[in-house]
């Protein structure tokens, strides 16, 4: 079936749609599932559900949270969900995407023990004293994506000609080195020993969507040590896990969200058949995902596409940049189905599952019987937080979702982070984000 905006009205349409186009999906009624505690690494998530790592790109010039940062977590801390997978915080300052993203570093580590303090005041008093969200801090090098002056000035791991054409890359850009590389292993696990000394519960060594450790999976044309080679080109996460681990311990989560499909053609794409790259391929991924939990990480966060280059693999969405050549049913499913294969394929490792905002009130559903189904360990919704925080206070307590409340996939969000705002939800929180949007989308 071809592209179609979502026009659902009950749950037995979504189904009917499915069986109709051959896609497999898996809805429940048993919102019960949610309320299970999950045990990572010692530490008590309260529920099963988690807010994904979602940009604001409202920090200060140096870092530090902002006023909207701190609305948001507020928000977040007040939502009910039992894990906050807190957003990319750079670990160097070229790494980051645009001036406003956040960046660690000794002169803001305050900054960051207050939010991270906030979260856990604003949680307690909503829920009552004993209820804690458990925190991990995203640790991000935006390479070819970064921005720090507002201005692209990317550090890429090869030339991608899919990439570089999409993104204007200069073919004379240079290939940041293996030294380079050894260095910022180093920058990683210093800005792991802060996010521990903020208060956060573990750091994600962010592997997705195309930045730098993601790009470096894909690495089949880089020569080096970093590259090549299955060992080559997983060296640099493998590496910055040993370190952070050593040196913090196993009560402190050590962890990624990682691409496991890129959906772009071999060999410059990460988890995609090398003879049809619109095709999924697990092998490597569901490798990589055995050796990490050998290493020791419990908890993984897995997801697809990059929304620089192909969106509606990443989020599927009813308004973007281009009509997809599919149903987001189709791409829904994709996200749900293969991400499960490395859940099953990994038994004992908590993945967090991904795709579920495009479903809005409807969710919930397709949520559960993921769980049921073994595809994920935690359910993760991340523009959806934007729009609607409270998601998991709902669907713990009221066994449902608003329709009123939940996000459209209009892409206004991203509209406000392309044009160089600060993005939000301008439907669901006109109040703060409509105005933001008008300036910066509607010149």
């Amino acid at each position: 079936m071809s592209f179609q905006d979502f026009h659902y009205n009950t749950l037995e349409e979504i189904i009917k749609d499915a069986e109709v186009q051959g896609i497999k999906l898996n809805f429940s009624s048993n919102f019960a599932i949610f309320a299970k505690k999950i045990e990572v690494n010692g530490i008590t998530i309260p529920n099963s559900l988690a807010v994904h790592p979602m940009e604001g790109c409202d920090g200060t010039a140096d870092g530090r949270p902002d006023e909207l940062t701190k609305r948001r977590y507020a928000r977040f801390a007040r939502g009910g969900a039992g894990l906050i997978w807190f957003e990319a915080v750079a670990a160097v300052p070229e790494g980051r995407a645009n001036p406003r993203q956040l960046w660690i570093h000794n002169d803001n580590l305050s900054d960051f023990q207050n939010l991270s303090e906030d979260i856990s005041k604003n949680a307690a008093e909503e829920f009552g004293k004993g209820y804690r969200p458990v925190r991990i801090m995203q640790l991000t090098h935006s390479g070819r994506f970064s921005r720090p002056q507002g201005k692209p000035a990317p550090i890429i791991a090869y030339h991608n000609p899919y990439l570089d054409m999409a993104m204007k890359v200069a073919e004379d850009t240079p290939v940041i080195t293996d030294s380079e590389l050894e260095q910022l292993e180093e920058k990683f696990e210093a800005a792991a020993i802060l996010a521990q000394k903020s208060g956060f519960d573990g750091v994600d060594i962010k592997c997705c969507h195309r930045y730098l450790n993601s790009e470096l999976l894909a690495g089949f044309t880089r020569k080096g040590r970093y590259g090549e080679t299955f060992e080559g080109r997983t060296r640099f996460l493998l590496n910055i896990v040993d370190r952070i681990r050593s040196r913090l311990g196993k009560s402190f989560i050590v962890t990624t969200r990682m691409n496991i499909y890129d959906g772009i053609p071999y060999p410059f794409g990460w988890g995609t058949d090398h003879a049809d790259y619109r095709r999924y391929d697990p092998d490597e991924p569901k490798k990589l995902a055995a050796i990490l939990h050998d290493k020791g990480v419990d908890i993984v966060n897995f997801t697809m596409g990059t929304p620089y280059y192909n969106p509606h693999v990443n989020r599927p969405y009813d308004k973007g940049g281009y009509v997809p050549d599919e149903h987001p049913l189709t791409g829904v499913a994709r996200l749900v189905n293969g991400i499960g294969e490395v859940q099953q394929a990994v038994p004992g490792m908590v993945v967090v599952g991904t795709g579920f905002s495009w479903m809005r009130q409807f969710a919930p559903y397709l949520a559960a019987g993921t769980l049921e189904k073994g595809l994920a360990g935690m359910i993760g919704f991340g523009r959806e937080a934007f729009a609607y925080p409270d998601f998991a206070k709902d669907i713990l307590f009221r066994s449902a979702m608003e329709k009123g409340k939940c996000c459209i996939a209009c892409g206004k969000c991203t509209e406000i982070m392309r044009a160089g705002g600060t993005p939000g939800c301008a439907i669901r929180d006109a109040g703060v984000y409509a105005p933001i949007y008008r300036k910066y989308c509607l010149k």
